[in-house]
């Protein structure tokens, strides 16, 4: 499938990167890196570009442009609710694009920022092994905050509404939802079994459960009870910190979270094997009532 832009989102050329090349539709495992990572299938969501503009877009961040992809309905005459995207350690693929799509359809300004462009491009490493060691150690939890907050002042400047922003991020991207919450712009998020506690280094210092007290903003998570790499006793672990912390954090206190008994690991991805229909649409359902019940809408 070849991803449709619309001129007016284009990145001009000499800028572009052409971070959108590994289709999470086409993958086949055939010369392209997202294939054996990510383990592709046939995609079970595919959203349209009717009623909707969607494309690449450059973003600037200090001296550099950040690749983005951004869609937002057609015909908006009001500043728009802001979604910001973020990518599993794969980047912006097609079904990230997808995802953003779909909040377009529901009248928001939606963008999925390349977070790893300083760093390289995943699609070249054929394991995820090779993209959390060449790419993922190389993104630090500062740049990435630095990034997401040069992409919601492009929104501002853009059609988007400041005091109505939220974000959502799937795995690797989980985890960085949760750290958006402590920046002031941020007034929801919703965490996609991002991990919440772990080894601490010189590029990711905290994690989740190291800033329940300095949340500014509530954060639903939503996790599979089945998921192999995040446990049952993570989320009970975090659970307990944002109860220490809700006396005085309200934030903190309004935290919720969604456990899907028999779900695994990256039951959104609609690309993917780990792909569980009922979840993933429960999910989306309580994605989409959060950030309507916390002034994103």
């Amino acid at each position: 499938m070849t991803i449709k832009t619309n001129k007016d989102l284009q990145v001009p050329s000499g800028e572009r990167r052409s971070f959108m090349k590994a289709s999470a539709i086409t993958a086949t495992g055939i010369g392209i890196g997202l294939a054996p990572a990510s383990e592709p299938v046939m995609a079970a969501i595919q959203t349209d570009f009717t009623d909707i503009r969607a494309g690449e877009q450059a973003i600037p961040v200090g001296n550099m442009k950040m690749p983005a992809y951004v869609s937002r309905p057609d015909k908006a005459k009001n500043p728009l609710p802001i979604i910001i995207v973020i990518s599993e350690i794969f980047g912006v693929h097609e079904y990230i694009a997808d995802v953003t799509r779909r909040f377009a359809k529901l009248g928001y300004l939606a963008i999925a920022p390349e977070k790893f462009v300083r760093a390289g491009d995943p699609n070249q490493y054929g394991t995820t092994a090779e993209i959390l060691t060449h790419i993922v150690s190389k993104t630090t939890d500062a740049q990435v905050l630095g990034d997401l907050q040069a992409a919601i002042a492009w929104a501002g400047k853009n059609g988007g509404d400041l005091k109505r922003v939220g974000v959502t991020g799937f795995c690797w991207g989980g985890r960085i939802t949760w750290l958006s919450a402590t920046l002031p712009q941020v007034r929801a998020g919703v965490a996609w079994y991002g991990r919440l506690l772990g080894e601490k280094t010189s590029g990711n210092p905290r994690h989740p459960i190291d800033i329940v007290t300095e949340l500014k903003a509530p954060v639903l998570g939503l996790y599979g009870g089945a998921d192999a790499g995040i446990s049952i006793e993570s989320i009970d672990k975090m659970r307990e910190a944002l109860a220490l912390a809700a006396p005085n954090n309200p934030a903190a206190k309004a935290c919720q979270f969604e456990v899907y008994p028999d779900a695994p690991h990256a039951f959104h991805a609609d690309y993917r094997a780990t792909y569980r229909e009922g979840p993933a649409k429960d999910g989306w359902e309580k994605c989409i009532a959060w950030f309507k019940k916390n002034g994103v809408a």
